[in-house]
């Protein structure tokens, strides 16, 4: 559970303090549930969200032996993203994924950190 203060201004400077708690049930939330995060980290960009998980896309080079040169591919990745981080990403940004357990059949890694928005690249 988070707890945030809010200060609000009433008349004649008087301030109020409120205490907001924003509660985070998700047992397969890496901050606040147990979800242990191990093995692999990728960076990439976030091409597609949907309810509790993310699509991140990266590229990297791989070796193509027919043709002795390499090439470039791109890789798709669905990530787990807490109810508590949904409304911090959204698509386009650049977003650090760690490999966890797996939690169905497509998704194996969790969401860690958000690195910066799609509009700082412009």
């Amino acid at each position: 559970m988070v707890k945030k203060t809010k200060t609000k201004k009433m008349g004649n400077k008087k301030t109020v303090k409120e205490i907001v708690s924003t509660a985070c049930n998700d047992k397969d939330c890496p901050v606040h549930g147990n979800l242990k995060l191990r093995g692999k980290t990728f960076k990439g960009k976030v091409v597609s969200k949907h309810e509790k998980r993310i699509a991140i896309e990266f590229e990297r080079m791989i070796y193509l032996r027919k043709y002795e040169r390499y090439g470039k591919t791109k890789t798709k990745i669905h990530a787990r993203l807490p109810r508590c981080m949904e409304k911090d990403v959204e698509i386009g940004d650049m977003v650090k994924i760690k490999e966890c357990r797996p939690l169905s059949k497509i998704i194996h890694f969790a969401f860690l950190e958000k690195i910066n928005t799609g509009e700082d690249k412009k």
